[in-house]
């Protein structure tokens, strides 16, 4: 092999090479929210599927409240910076070890696992610290309602069906002083899909 093969053979490869880390990157980043960085909702739904293999995963739906009234008041900037805050809380509150990701507006999704048993304590304090003013936004009150699921309760259901127990959860808490309500047993309510027609399935 002469030398010029040699060269193109090389600058054939290194051209690979980065044309591999571009599409790497650009996928990449197409899986992230542009505005919160987490997840989308198909990157979050893979990940999250994977996570449901351990009968210890927590399913945890997460809803701003009162998100609207914090645009017309504030503006839609304060409303992003609240909505860029609570998914920097949540995705440091789960860790590598879990996902977090935003489902859409301001709804935000987690799974977590939950070896020792203490997801209910861990969720309570998220709710508190998801609750804290923005410290850019020092004037913007308000509250971050969570719903979660235990996976080893509904062994047989998929994501998307956990997902709607935590939905009808989250709601529960929105009618209720305390801001985190675990899912209950049995069966899902009919109004939880028909509340919210807007939603697309996970699953």
């Amino acid at each position: 092999m002469n030398s010029l093969a040699l060269i193109l053979i090389v600058a054939l490869s290194a051209a690979w090479s980065v044309h591999t880390v571009w599409m790497s990157r650009r996928l990449r980043t197409a899986r992230r929210d542009p505005l919160t960085g987490l997840w989308t909702r198909d990157a979050f739904t893979r990940q999250a599927r994977r996570l449901l293999r351990n009968r210890h995963a927590v399913v945890v739906l997460a809803d701003v409240d009162r998100f609207k009234q914090v645009n017309d008041t504030h503006g839609h900037a304060a409303g992003d910076a609240l909505l860029v805050a609570t998914a920097d809380r949540l995705a440091h509150a789960v860790g590598r070890s879990g996902v977090a990701g935003r489902l859409g507006g301001d709804e935000f999704a987690a799974v977590l696992v939950d070896r020792d048993g203490t997801a209910a304590d861990q969720l309570a304090i998220l709710a508190r610290i998801l609750s804290r003013p923005v410290e850019t936004l020092p004037e913007v009150h308000t509250s971050v309602s969570l719903g979660w699921v235990r996976r080893a309760d509904h062994p047989d259901e998929d994501l998307s069906a956990l997902l709607r127990r935590a939905d009808e959860a989250m709601y529960a808490a929105k009618r209720a002083p305390s801001t985190v309500r675990r899912a209950a047993l049995g069966r899902l309510l009919a109004s939880v899909t028909g509340r919210r027609p807007g939603r697309r399935s996970t699953a």
